[in-house]
Parts: C-alpha cells; structure tokens; sequence
C-alpha cells in the first residue's frame, strides 16, 4: 500500500509488514508464556525506504529525551514495544502498545512516528536494546532485531545449572543436535542485576560482541538476528533444548546418554560452522 493523503498515517502504519511482524511475534511468545503481563521487548532497526511508504517521516508526534546518547544510531529507524504495555494486548491495541521511531542527528533522542499513543513510552529496556543494536552491527551490517522474553525453561535452568557459559552452553548443544548449528558461538550468561538498568544494558552490549544470545539468570534471555523470525527461532531452538534439559534431568535416574563432543565436532563440520573452540 502506497502513501495516501486520503488514508490516515495510524491507519496506514497498520498495513506496514514490520508492524504485522511485530503483531504476529508478540501473540506467539505470549501463547507461548514467555511474556507474562508486560514482560519481554522487541526492538527492530527498519530502512527509511520501508517505513516511507507507510508514513510521514517529516511528521513527528513528540520528541523523546534519552538517558544516554546513541550516536551510533544517529537518523536510523526502529519500531520497538512499549513501556509497561502488554504483549498480549499488542494484535487488539497496535498504536497503543508499538512505536515507530527515528533517532536524531546528535543520537541524544528519539522522534516518535508513530504509536505509543496517550503519553507511552519505549520499552525500560530501551539501553540494552540499542546498546545491543550497536555491538552487533560491528559485528554483522545486516543485523535487525533486539528480543528479549521470559523463556520458560531457560529461566528455569538458570536455578538448577552452573552459571558456567562453558558448561551451560555445552549442555544446551548436548539435548537437541540442531543446536551447535543454530548457535555455534554458545549462550553468554550475566551475573543476577537489577534490568532496565544503563549497567545492564552495558553488561549486555559487551556480551554481544561476540555472541547472539545472552541470558539474564532467574530472569530470561536477550536474543539479536537480522530478521524477527531470525531472532525467535534462535531463542527458540535454545528454549526447547533447555526444555529437554529440565525433562531429563528431573527423571528418575538423571540423564542416560547425550551427544558426544566427537559428535558436536562432527555436525559442526557437517554443517559448515565454527563453534566456539573454547568451549568444546
């Protein structure tokens, strides 16, 4: 759908295929228990020449102060989750609960768009987000996605294994085959901190250099990719992993047989990936 003077910019942003990602990613993870009340966030880089076609640029609703400058990100465009908004909520109450916005020129704010009507704001997470959104595009120019849940047996591992990334990470490549492929470089673990918080967001960012997932212990896990689906199915894959962990080892008897290290050596040169030397 074109820009249109006859069709409204709150109606047009809806036909906008980043806000029905957003809509539709959202639902999943809330079916999914990952995102309780108004747990978990999103935040997702867009092109100008996406957003063009679905709204004013030249418009802006309001002008957001940040807490820390990210002039990194100067101009560049995101739609990201509301502050406190539930994600159950975002498929009935798009404009309530999402916001399209630009950072300005000297990164020290952000434009709203779009959305968070009636004073909202982005997403608490909002450091860790951007701060992530930099480290990784040093790392990979067609990074996108920020996603944080609250992944069920992930969060639940993190109370009965070694907060050891080593270990934690083999563990997780040991319970599903897929695994060492879908995430070679392993799973960083922060020490227990208080979220929505600039030391958080720093710790996080410094993780992300060098790996895709991060987990908050007691908590949930911070996953980055270049595309929506990119990003869940890289939590996803080590949720389900996670979930076999907690099945098997709370059965009777604990865990019989596992993938070997010869094994995950053999699929990672099966599938053309490096995984992380230090950990196997």
């Amino acid at each position: 759908m074109k820009m249109s003077q006859a069709v409204p910019d709150d109606l047009l942003a809806l036909d906008a295929p980043f806000v029905t990602e957003m809509m539709e990613i959202t639902n999943y993870m809330w079916r999914f228990g990952w995102d309780e009340r108004n747990g978990g966030n999103i935040s997702y880089l867009l092109k100008e020449d996406e957003v063009k076609p679905y709204l004013d640029t030249s418009r802006v609703l309001r002008n957001i102060i940040l807490d820390f400058p990210v002039k990194e990100l100067a101009n560049q465009f995101f739609i990201v989750t509301g502050s406190g908004k539930f994600f159950k909520n975002v498929t009935s109450k798009p404009s309530e609960c999402l916001g399209i916005m630009r950072v300005s020129e000297n990164g020290d704010s952000v434009d709203l768009l779009w959305g968070l009507t009636g004073d909202g704001k982005p997403t608490s997470e909002l450091p860790a987000h951007f701060r992530s959104h930099i480290a990784r595009l040093r790392q990979d120019s067609d990074h996108r996605v920020i996603m944080h849940n609250h992944a069920t047996n992930i969060i639940a591992m993190t109370f009965t294994h070694e907060l050891n990334e080593k270990s934690f990470s083999k563990t997780l490549w040991k319970m599903c085959t897929e695994c060492i492929v879908v995430f070679p470089e392993g799973i960083a673990i922060l020490p227990w901190m208080i979220p929505g918080t600039d030391e958080i967001g720093i710790r996080t960012a410094e993780k992300m250099e060098r790996y895709r997932l991060v987990v908050w212990p007691h908590h949930g896990i911070f996953g980055a990719g270049n595309a929506i689906d990119d990003a869940f199915g890289l939590i996803e894959t080590a949720e389900k992993a996670a979930q076999v962990y907690m099945l098997t080892s709370a059965h009777q008897g604990g865990i019989k047989q596992e993938i070997t290290d010869e094994q995950l050596i053999a699929l990672a040169r099966a599938f053309g990936v490096k995984p992380n030397i230090d950990f196997i």
